[in-house]
């Protein structure tokens, strides 16, 4: 008889936690009560074996899912056995003994159903003990317990009062770690964000002792990155969970976050690459302490709003933007473009002193404080459209084409070209028209150039943005731009015909989207004879290269253009439907992935950003992918437009349009399918 390796022990207990989970009523619940006792009895004896600190923990989960689906639909418990073995392990002599009934306990803190107020004091009891347990492997997973125990009785009051002083043993325990070696502070942290979020009133009697902590940690060199940004999550998230507490009993500490998250995010690493790099936000790292520090400020702003936020941030920027260390400099203006939304009502009345204080840095000695003060304009023009363009166009478009027009810093220039995008997306057109020549000087000479960096070098960060840049302009101008069109058509469809490799896919569906919006802009007359070499381009490439990837970055752009190149041509766009309807029904039917995922799954896959999730209670979470969705949304747009369009003309088509759009009526997961 071979007995089970450790991996295959922890492999078995994984496959079982999940067979139970997800097959529990037609697996386990279909043996005879005996068989089901049995193996109740082998689970709790093989507890109380010798095993590894991971095995043992996957046998908990293993018991635990058992115990969860042992609580019937009335809140009754169907395991007594459990619960006397938890009481019996939690006054163990034995750590780990201590141990396993805390792992139960924190998988299944709502195992005592519906007796639960009998057994209160009890579990008080066991976790205010276990959180000042002389073992400290005791006391970490006592916290992770007491805090799932509170998100499960979060909407009752009465419990969560009597639970306040374990909170305050779980913040000594923190303030214990944090300065000790060989510790793990972070795991303590995030429980505690878990338990803000949802019951911000348990932290109202030590909101200060907690706040005093946090920036001391902050503000110390020896806790790690990860410690530091998670203490700054806890203070974001008591702001964000209960404004009027933090107002009301710690209203002194806010100028003092304020003041950590702005030192935080002169935090920047000098890069000597900086400015060499071919992708504006390829070197952006989300957990970068800057990057961190700027969405703090963010969501401090919109929770605690302008009349808080904004005064401390308005007399701090004369120091930052007078000091002579670029990063302060740089700093000042991205917090100007950070707290836009949460202080809009404010910053409305103080707007023309701002601007006037952000244009001069658009010609900074230091390129990236150049590139701070494009986003500071970039960002204001979004967050007050249509106000700002109204008000500030005199000084903001002369200003952002100069450096347009300056190479200096391909990351500066484009990053110009950006934000005078966000200012056309809600500019008046007779606001723009007046500069529409010279803009459109400055984005030819830009393209020109740029056209001759990317065949000398391949280099395409500009290049990229002037087209962008370009099809904004001309969205806006509309049939003001007809005088311009026989500039810029070559160029573009000369990028379309060359921008053929894998890595250049953005670039060329970009021109693509920038070609059709340009037609639509100066109507079928104009656009007519391109037409068809537009189509007929877009069509051999597609043919060329095969079908595309639903991930291609071309695709979402080619059906966009498909249907504004319909639009144009009218009837006259039938001829090309036997071309682009598989693409386009291909994409409009992609099918989204969805899984029932409990919460062991979710930590497994980490923190994917394709993937969205749901809480559905205690046990499970719906979780949607959420790539392909957009391509989808703007496929079924097409379909529309195309119908409306040829109307009699798209007949051909109705059957297996039909057969596709009928069962998305019920198609719950992006607003824009289902209507």
């Amino acid at each position: 008889m071979r007995f089970l390796t450790v991996g295959e022990e922890e492999l078995a207990a994984v496959l079982l936690r999940k067979l139970i989970a997800n097959s529990y009523n037609e697996v386990f619940s279909k043996f005879s009560p005996e068989v089901q006792e049995q193996i109740k009895n082998q689970l709790l004896h093989q507890l109380a074996c010798n095993m590894n600190q991971s095995l043992k923990r996957k046998m908990c989960e293993v018991v635990s899912e058992l115990a969860r689906n042992c609580i019937d639909d009335d809140g009754n418990n169907n395991w007594p056995d459990f619960l006397k073995y938890l009481f019996e392990w939690a006054s163990s002599s034995d750590p780990s003994g201590r141990e396993i009934a805390l792992l139960l306990f924190a998988s299944v803190p709502g195992i005592f159903g519906n007796q639960q107020s009998r057994y209160v004091d009890v579990i008080h009891g066991m976790l205010s003990r276990s959180l000042t347990d002389e073992s400290k492997k005791v006391r970490y997973v006592a916290v992770r317990a007491t805090c799932n125990f509170l998100l499960t009785n979060e909407k009752e009051l009465q419990v969560l009062k009597q639970f306040v002083d374990c909170v305050n043993l779980i913040i000594q325990f923190f303030s214990q770690e944090v300065d000790s070696e060989g510790s793990e502070p972070e795991e303590i942290l995030e429980h505690l964000v878990e338990s803000i979020e949802s019951c911000p009133s348990l932290f109202r009697e030590n909101l200060n002792e907690l706040l005093q902590l946090c920036f001391k940690t902050l503000t110390d060199s020896r806790p790690s990155e990860s410690c530091k940004h998670l203490c700054l999550e806890v203070i974001v998230t008591l702001c964000e969970a209960s404004s009027s507490m933090i107002k009301k009993s710690a209203a002194r500490q806010i100028s003092v976050a304020l003041s950590i998250i702005l030192s935080m995010m002169t935090d920047i690493e000098e890069d000597d690459r900086w400015n060499y790099v071919d992708d504006d936000n390829s070197d952006v790292d989300n957990e970068s302490t800057p990057v961190v520090a700027e969405s703090a400020l963010d969501r401090m702003a919109c929770a605690l709003g302008g009349k808080t936020v904004l005064p401390y941030i308005l007399n701090t920027l004369p120091q930052m933007l007078q000091s002579v260390n670029w990063k302060e400099r740089y700093a000042g203006l991205m917090a100007l473009s950070t707290v836009g939304e949460g202080c809009s009502k404010q910053m409305t009345n103080v707007l023309p002193q701002i601007v006037d204080r952000v244009v001069p840095f658009l010609t900074d000695q230091h390129m990236r404080v150049r590139y701070a003060a494009c986003n500071a304009l970039g960002q204001m023009a979004a967050d007050f459209a249509t106000l700002f363009q109204k008000k500030f166009h005199e000084k903001v478009i002369p200003a952002l084409c100069i450096i347009l027009n300056n190479p200096a810093s391909r990351r500066v220039q484009a990053h110009a070209g950006a934000a005078l995008v966000n200012f056309f997306e809600d500019c008046p057109k007779n606001i723009l028209s007046p500069y529409i020549s010279s803009l459109v000087d400055a984005l030819e000479k830009v393209l020109q150039e740029t056209l001759g960096d990317f065949a000398e070098s391949g280099s395409k960060l500009v290049l990229e943005q002037a087209v962008v840049t370009l099809a904004s302009l001309a969205d806006c101008a509309q049939e003001k731009f007809i005088d311009y069109y026989e500039r810029f058509m070559p160029p573009l469809k000369h990028i379309i015909i060359h921008a053929n490799e894998p890595r250049l896919g953005l670039l060329r569906g970009k021109t693509i989207e920038c070609v059709s919006l340009i037609g639509l802009a100066v109507g079928k007359e104009k656009f007519l004879s391109d037409a068809s070499e537009v189509m007929d381009l877009l069509l051999k490439a597609h043919a060329a290269n095969g079908p595309m990837a639903d991930d291609d970055p071309q695709l979402t752009y080619l059906i966009a253009a498909w249907a504004r190149i319909c639009k144009i041509l009218g009837p006259g766009f039938k001829t090309y439907l036997p071309y682009v309807m598989e693409p386009v029904l291909r994409a409009a039917s992609i099918k989204p992935e969805v899984a029932v995922l409990d919460s062991v799954d979710i930590k497994l896959m980490g923190n994917d950003d394709d993937w969205e999730f749901i809480n559905l209670g205690e046990k499970h979470n719906f979780g949607i992918r959420t790539s392909g969705l957009e391509e989808k949304a703007t496929a079924c747009q097409m379909l529309v437009c195309y119908v409306r369009e040829l109307k009699g003309g798209f007949a051909d088509y109705i059957e297996d349009t039909a057969k596709l759009m009928v069962p998305m009526l019920k198609f719950y997961f992006h607003d824009d399918i289902l209507f």
